[in-house]
This record gives structure tokens, C-alpha cells and sequence, in this order.
């Protein structure tokens, strides 16, 4: 089983770089991809990267597409967000998820989650 925590959530100025990351811990050898999601009140979950572990392949949400970058550290199973040119339409709480094989890129299609950190933008 593998655990994951976030870390590195708070109030950002509008403007500012967001950066996250996230421990992986557990059978960290069945990681085949990880991703990090947000989710607004009141919106549905939804992608902002995913980097697959073995060649670094990686996919953005539409959303913050240009903005964002997910990138790893393979010696310390840690996977870390940066996000530039915050808006107040990035406050959510962002969630780390893994999963043992790729099957997509939508939340159900993840297996594993962290408890999930929030990032407000204050304009």
C-alpha cells in the first residue's frame, strides 16, 4: 500500500508561484504514475498534471496549461507542483494521487490520494 502527503498549501497573492509536494511512502516500488488534482467548492475534481514515474512522460489539465509544472524525485518518491501566474480561479484544495498502472486521467482512474492540501489566491 502506498501513503501520500501533501504539503506546501496556503494563501497566495494573485500573481505569486504555487509549490507544492508530496510524499510517497509504502510500496512505493507499485508506482507507476502520479498526478496532482484540485478541486474547487462547488466544481468537480479535476487534473493539473501527471508525471508517469518510469520515463517522466507527463500531461496538464487545460486549465493550467503553460502555468504549471510537475516534475519528481526519484530518490525520495516526491512529487512537487510548481505553478506560476496564480489567479483567484486556482483557490482549491489540491490533492496528490498514485496509481500502480495508467488507465487515464480522470480522478477515478487514481487509486490512491492524499488527504489534500488548500491553496487559496487572494486578489
Amino acid at each position: 500500500q502506498v501513503q501520500l502527503v501533501e504539503s506546501g498549501g496556503g494563501t497566495k497573492q494573485a500573481g505569486e508561484t504555487l509549490r507544492l509536494s508530496c510524499a510517497a511512502s509504502g510500496r512505493t516500488d507499485r508506482i507507476y504514475v502520479m498526478a496532482w488534482f484540485r478541486q474547487a467548492p462547488g466544481k468537480e475534481r479535476e487534473l493539473v498534471g501527471c508525471i508517469k514515474w518510469k520515463d517522466s512522460t507527463r500531461w496538464y489539465g487545460d486549465s493550467v496549461q503553460g502555468r504549471a509544472t510537475v516534475s519528481k524525485d526519484d530518490l525520495k518518491y516526491e512529487l512537487t507542483l510548481e505553478m506560476n501566474s496564480l489567479q483567484s480561479d486556482d483557490t482549491a484544495v489540491y490533492f496528490c494521487a498514485a496509481e500502480a498502472g495508467f488507465y487515464g486521467l480522470r480522478p477515478q482512474d487514481f487509486g490512491t490520494w492524499g488527504r489534500g492540501t488548500q491553496v487559496t489566491v487572494s486578489s
